[in-house]
């Protein structure tokens, strides 16, 4: 069978198809308009983060310097992932044409073990990868910062820790945005004496829209990191009190983890759809992989004739979902520990042999699956870019909503519950639902396989796409679906990262929506295909994407050129807290 079918073949069904469809649902018409700006533009999940960076950009520094300093506010701001005690990703393309990926993510303990959070049984005990200073891995955030700043920044580290320094230490009024991110975590956060002091009404109520949140711990290790540097914090005093937490919580965090750590500087993940070029998040992170698997396999359909929300499109994507998210559930992990066959699983060749197991009219069956051959919005995304036409994208994350809600006393730093993210035992679920094998199994030094997905397009050698999101598994498909929209829907780079997301993982074997993501029309005719459809009740909301389109509003307007063309940023509408900022 041929690796590519015909597009004449595909069009003969799809118009088929199409008598039976309904209409394409219109892009969000009630979306706002994406914010312009002449030179720079910073959007992230919090709109004093969002200001920082644009002040830094104003000052003359460049998208990564805005990036770092943006990284620090968030962690002051943004307590619910925004981090100190986590870790992320960052994809870099300067307008020089230099690329980086550095991987900050945490890494899991000295003392961790394959089996540590089964019980007597052999099975995963409730609660302990999650809840608590056993769920935490080594912290990378400022290890990462500092590293990015140092390969790709211009300006000193004590410019760009004084805005988050100022905020913890004078503190910030909390916004109705604000408010949202501590309402479902404040019982728990009560519970840690550390948290409580901090993030907690007196009352024991969760806090509230203006209420002035001071974080003076904080910013007693802000400031030690601004005069001291890493060192300051992984061999220093903030390092010490997070053991010292961690051994009195039942946790296993020594300041040999602290001491051995360090961030990797890898090659991006790259592919290509039609003339453009994309950049995104290599092993350690699934990300870049299964997007670049997950376009590979759809580039041969005609997405944008069958249109947004039609039966037959969301099938051919649902399906090229389901196999991408076997591949990453089994055969991905850190590149320290195994071999990842990314090559293979990126080729026109694989996404060929993927497409012919593809029934353009059936749901295929996850259960068994074989191989072709051989996270909530629990984390946050930021992309920036610069007059010079330098390009960020940055996904950090505590992994759960403020992590495992525990503080380590005298730093007012949350730790993160990255160990769900392993293989706690292969076949049963983690967090988000993910059902993972022995690749990502738990192990002294190994990063956890992650979903974050910083991605950048680039068209003509210019970046013409900053885009991520949170939303642990469903990041992949969420940045697939917003890159669609723009692309192959015509939408605007607002409606893009608007419209309501839909999502498959292999197992379990269903699509799930966002409420409102599909038409009722729609869900009947999947169903009719053998697909298991359910909208999302609990997850109301997927995630916060936080996107740049350079040039023009939309993709059909814009041109490749030099780097002086407008920036249009968009933070997902539904992100209260958030802002896209430009100048």
């Amino acid at each position: 069978m041929p690796t590519r079918p015909s597009f004449r073949a595909l069009s003969g069904l799809l118009a088929a198809a199409l008598c039976v469809l309904p209409a394409a649902p219109p892009a969000f018409a009630a979306s706002p308009a994406p914010v312009r700006a002449a030179h720079g533009m910073v959007v992230t999940a919090q709109r004093l983060a969002s200001e920082v960076g644009v002040e830094v950009l104003r000052a003359g520094g460049n998208a990564v310097d805005a990036a770092v300093a943006v990284g620090y506010a968030l962690a002051v701001t943004y307590p619910t992932a925004g981090n100190l005690g986590g870790g992320g990703f960052m994809t870099v393309r300067m307008a020089d044409g230099r690329t980086g990926f550095l991987d900050f993510r945490e890494r899991a303990p000295q003392r961790a073990s394959r089996d540590m959070y089964l019980g007597p049984d052999g099975e995963p005990v409730a609660g302990l990868s999650t809840d608590g200073w056993l769920a935490a891995g080594v912290p990378g955030s400022v290890s990462g910062l500092e590293t990015a700043r140092e390969r790709f920044g211009t300006k000193g580290r004590t410019d760009l820790i004084a805005p988050a320094l100022r905020l913890a230490r004078e503190g910030f009024t909390l916004s109705p945005g604000d408010e949202e991110s501590f309402a479902d975590a404040s019982a728990d956060l009560a519970k840690d004496p550390a948290a409580r002091l901090i993030y907690v009404r007196p009352d024991g109520s969760p806090l509230r829209t203006g209420d002035r949140l001071v974080q003076p711990d904080l910013a007693g290790v802000l400031q030690a990191v601004s005069e001291g540097g890493p060192a300051a914090f992984y061999e220093g005093e903030p390092a010490r009190r997070i053991v010292a937490g961690s051994q009195k919580g039942g946790g296993i965090l020594s300041m040999e983890d602290f001491k051995l750590y360090r961030t990797r500087e890898l090659e991006p993940v790259r592919c290509g759809y039609r003339e453009l070029e994309i950049l995104s998040a290599p092993p350690p992170s699934s990300g870049g992989t299964v997007i670049c698997q997950i376009l590979n396999t759809l580039e041969a359909y005609p997405l944008k004739d069958a249109g947004y929300g039609s039966a037959q499109g969301v099938h051919w994507t649902v399906e090229a979902m389901r196999f991408a998210f076997r591949d990453r559930n089994q055969e991905l992990g850190d590149p320290a520990f195994v071999q990842n066959p990314v090559e293979r699983l990126t080729s026109d060749a694989y996404a060929g042999a993927i497409r012919a197991r593809i029934d353009d009219a059936r749901a295929g069956v996850s259960e068994g699956l074989a191989p072709v051959s051989g996270e909530k919005p629990e984390t946050t995304h930021y992309s920036i870019v610069d007059a010079a036409g330098n390009a960020v994208a940055v996904t950090t994350t505590l992994n759960g909503s403020f992590g495992a809600r525990v503080v380590a006393p005298g730093t007012g730093i949350l730790l993160n519950n990255e160990m769900d993210d392993f293989t706690m035992k292969p076949g049963v679920p983690n967090l988000y639902g993910l059902v993972q094998g022995e690749a990502n199994a738990v192990a002294p030094g190994k990063t956890p396989l992650s979903s974050m997905s910083p991605t950048i397009v680039l068209r003509d050698g210019h970046p013409l796409l900053v885009l991520g999101t949170p939303g642990g598994s469903r990041i992949i498909t969420a940045v697939v679906e917003a890159f669609l929209n723009v692309v192959e829907y015509g939408m605007d780079i607002q409606e893009a990262v608007d419209a309501p997301p839909f999502h498959h993982q292999w197992l379990p074997d269903r699509i799930a929506l966002e409420p409102r993501a599909l038409s009722p029309d729609t869900q009947r005719m999947l169903r009719e295909m053998g697909h298991r459809v359910e909208e999302d009740a609990d997850w109301p909301v997927w995630g916060e994407a936080a996107a740049i389109l350079v040039g023009a509003p939309r993709l059909d307007e814009s041109q490749a050129g030099p780097s002086d063309r407008p920036l249009f940023g968009a933070i997902d509408s539904r992100a209260r807290a958030g802002a896209a900022i430009g100048y």
